[in-house]
This record gives C-alpha cells, structure tokens and sequence, in this order.
C-alpha cells in the first residue's frame, strides 16, 4: 500500500495524472488480486474517494517509510527532470510536504520538501536545486 500512498498522494497534488494511477493500480492489483484494497479501488470511480480511502487505510505506525520513500523520490525526480519552472516545483513540493504522513515529515528525506524553496526567495535558484538534486540523490546506491 505505500507504493499507492504515494500515488495517491502524487494525484492530490496534481504532480500526477489519474490515467498514471489509474494504471498503477492495475498493476498492483494483477500482481496481488487477493488484496481487498486494491479490488475495492479498482471498483472505486470516484478518484476523491479512491485517495481519501488509501489515506485512510494506510497503517501509518507500520508504514515501511524506505520503501514509501523511494518511490516517492523516484517519482519526484522524474518529476523534476521534466519541470523547467524551479519555483513551480518548489511551490508544489512545500505542499506536497504538507500532506504528506506525519510520522514521515520530519525526517531526511522528506523535511528537505519544507526548506528547500528557501534559496529562492532571495534569488538563489542555484542552491535550490542543488538542495533538491541532493534529495533527489538520497536512495541512490
């Protein structure tokens, strides 16, 4: 389920499309149809239900937060790779910390979403990005 928290997280902020969940979702549930989650989401049309149900049946206490995390950071560096507008991202990214788990906003990598737009209001998107690009790099081997 955390791999579709992010997701569905991802779609609320608009960083994503429904189609890219949508298809997500499929994916999961061929390769795990027993899980009652993932068929009752994929019987689920309305997309505000569907991610108000996976933030609501996520065991956060028993969240595996590696495993949240490095889809999260994958999905965010295709995300920055493909935005030309750095104070865009920043501004979404801030948001994006906003609602992400509690238990998960105050630690590497995820507390970097709440400063790393700092740089930019004096006029240093240079350091920006290379504080993103750091996060960015947080899981690599």
């Amino acid at each position: 389920m955390e791999e579709l928290l992010v997701y569905a997280i991802l779609l609320y902020e608009e960083l994503i499309t429904e189609d890219e969940y949508n298809k997500r979702l499929d994916e999961l549930f061929l390769n795990n149809p027993e899980n009652d989650d993932f068929l009752y989401l994929e019987w689920e049309t309305d997309i505000k239900k569907a991610i108000i149900y996976v933030r609501t049946h996520i065991d956060y206490k028993n969240l595996d937060i590696e495993r949240f995390g490095r889809v999260l950071i994958s999905k965010l560096e295709k995300i920055y790779v493909n935005c030309s507008d750095i104070e865009y991202f920043a501004n979404r990214m801030y948001s994006l910390w906003e609602g992400l788990p509690g238990n998960v906003q105050n630690i590497e990598p995820f507390w970097t979403l709440c400063y790393a737009d700092d740089p930019i209001s004096w006029g240093d998107e240079k350091q920006t990005r290379s504080i993103y690009e750091h996060m960015l790099s947080y899981y690599k081997d």
